[in-house]
């Protein structure tokens, strides 16, 4: 019996102690937030400040158009979560369902490309989208966007369709269904969990990238959040700590909310995902 009391209030420290690693970032971007520049810039900082204000808030707010920014990271993830969704759920299928050595070849492509540094595609991508005069434009960073997230959410969508079960799809031949009306009225309505989990990993992808906003964007109403909190950062490297923290802070929110709302979505289609029939 204290065998196993003990296994469990350790199990229980440790989960606490892996909370708290989690949250540590936000806690001290709050806490940074929260500060006045006294505080901040005080040689012995405490982790609760001592007079809370919102000062660094109404700071970002009028150094930085961050509701513009927001609003541009908002589109672009948006729209490359669900093109991205929509090409590789029948992609996936056909990956899944049809095992040749062009498939596996594909499901092995896939996996490669994930090891390409961004620094490697760049260049070529530059010289695509210029050549489609998508260059500074967020339709051209959308586009980035989906190839980059498409191989993650094909890996993804395999295992998933993979769980459903074929005798479903048999039965649904037998009264006469075609492929993509099998993909369509039983297929996709079974992957609906998987279909959640890949499409917030491809938002969440795109909202926190930066290297190819910085890059493709060079126009200051285009430009997306991540490139904007920069901007908080001198051309000497000295950072306007407490309104950069502020903006930080700010931009995690939607990410997290996002996550609060379909979190039950996620856990079913990971779970989903790992099973294999």
């Amino acid at each position: 019996m204290r065998s196993r009391t003990g296994a469990r209030v350790g199990q229980y420290a440790a989960l606490l102690a892996y909370l708290v690693f989690l949250a540590f970032p936000l806690l001290w971007l709050l806490s940074t937030a929260l500060k006045s520049p006294r505080e901040l810039g005080s040689a012995h900082p405490a982790w609760i400040p001592r007079d809370p204000t919102l000062a660094n808030f109404r700071q970002a707010f009028d150094e930085q158009p961050l509701l513009r920014a927001g609003l541009n990271s908002l589109l672009a993830a948006l729209a490359a979560a669900v093109i991205a969704v929509l090409l590789a759920t029948p992609m996936a299928y056909v990956m899944a369902r049809r095992r040749t050595p062009l498939s596996r070849a594909a499901a092995g492509w896939v996996v490669v490309s994930q090891a390409f540094p961004f620094v490697l595609v760049i260049i070529p991508l530059f010289l695509v989208l210029k050549n489609l005069r998508l260059i500074d434009s967020l339709p051209g960073l959308v586009l980035v966007y989906v190839v980059w997230a498409l191989p993650f959410a094909l890996w993804m969508l395999v295992g998933y369709v993979r769980a459903v079960p074929a005798e479903l799809e048999e039965a649904a031949a037998v009264d006469g269904a075609g492929r993509l009306r099998t993909l369509v009225s039983v297929t996709a309505p079974l992957l609906a969990p998987g279909i959640v989990a890949t499409g917030l990993f491809a938002f969440v992808t795109a909202w926190n990238e930066f290297f190819f906003a910085l890059v493709l964007l060079k126009t200051p109403e285009k430009q997306t959040l991540p490139v904007v909190l920069t901007h908080f950062i001198g051309a000497e490297g000295v950072a306007d700590l407490g309104p950069l923290a502020a903006a930080a802070f700010l931009a995690t929110l939607p990410s997290l909310l996002v996550f609060a709302l379909v979190q039950r979505r996620i856990t079913g289609g990971l779970l989903a995902g790992a099973v294999k029939s």
